[in-house]
């Protein structure tokens, strides 16, 4: 943990069109409640998909001190991974419509908050993820959560509900992907609705896709849902939300360094955002590899 005190440059990269609609009111904000004294700030706005990844990669080049991504998960992922093995820090002021990256980070919802946390310039170094030729921060996913990470960047509606209906059509006609794993030794062979490779705990708003990760222990935890009676999948969606998923008879956690996944479909997300992938998946975590800014009462807890 570092805590820098010097003054510095921070870029502001928003997203306009995730999930929370107050970012009009951002400047504000960052006038009343950053420190200006420490300070000199700049807001970007996105202007197309991609756009966030070439602002954090010049920021990285011109050696900026800090950049704030606002907006939701997909946001974070696109700035975050421009960052990885640099000297610049990430901050976030959570906009998304599940920011899960954020929420298991401690990251406050209120922007006032986010932005007072930023002025404490409490640093942490912590592991990402190489997925193939890629990056992550928080979580990927190969089966159910996939596809509807498609339908869901396809709906101009964003938010919470939005999920919910694209996740109830899909489920309706869900089945089962094959998934081959090898890794530490194990091998692995099954049919599951949902493989997750996850470094942070959650997906969003709540949905603990796995409990126990921690974004500094240099290990990744390999999440499993193995097929279900559908009349149960209340009862099972219940216990992610309850942070007892663990529990279950259909839900397998292996950790793992690195490995080898091979797939029966191409369809992925990372961080929420939908890619399509090869059906073979080399992945590995890389520790201590982002520099991120966090409040003081989580140290001990992400």
């Amino acid at each position: 943990m570092t805590n820098q005190t010097e003054n510095s440059v921070i870029w502001f990269i928003v997203n306009p069109i995730s999930g929370d609609k107050s970012k009009k009111k951002l400047e504000g904000e960052i006038i009343k409640h950053l420190d200006l004294k420490s300070f000199r700030y700049k807001i970007i706005l996105t202007e197309y998909k991609g756009h966030a990844k070439e602002i954090a990669s010049k920021a990285v080049q011109e050696k900026i001190a800090f950049v704030c991504a606002v907006g939701g998960d997909g946001t974070i992922h696109e700035i975050g991974k421009e960052l990885i093995n640099s000297n610049t820090v990430l901050c976030i002021i959570p906009k998304g419509s599940g920011n899960g990256i954020a929420n298991h980070m401690g990251i406050y919802k209120k922007t006032r908050r986010a932005i007072e946390c930023i002025n404490e310039r409490v640093v942490i170094d912590m592991d990402t993820v190489a997925v193939n030729a890629s990056f992550f921060i928080g979580t990927s996913g190969f089966g159910i959560d996939a596809v509807i990470a498609e339908k869901f960047e396809k709906d101009p509606n964003r938010g919470f509900k939005t999920y919910i209906k694209h996740s109830l059509k899909e489920f309706i006609n869900l089945k089962p992907i094959r998934v081959d794993i090898e890794t530490g030794g194990q091998k692995i062979k099954l049919d599951a609705f949902m493989l997750c490779i996850a470094n942070t705990s959650e997906f969003g708003n709540g949905f603990k896709i796995s409990p126990k990760s921690s974004v500094r222990d240099g290990m990744l935890e390999l999440i499993l849902v193995r097929p279900f009676p559908k009349w149960k999948a209340a009862i099972v969606a219940a216990r992610f939300f309850n942070n007892n998923a663990h529990k279950s008879k259909y839900i397998q956690t292996v950790s793992a360094t690195e490995g080898r996944i091979d797939l029966s479909k191409n369809n992925a997300h990372y961080d929420g955002e939908f890619v399509e992938e090869q059906k073979s998946i080399n992945f590995r975590v890389l520790p201590k590899s982002l520099k991120i800014v966090v409040p003081k009462n989580r140290l001990h807890s992400i």
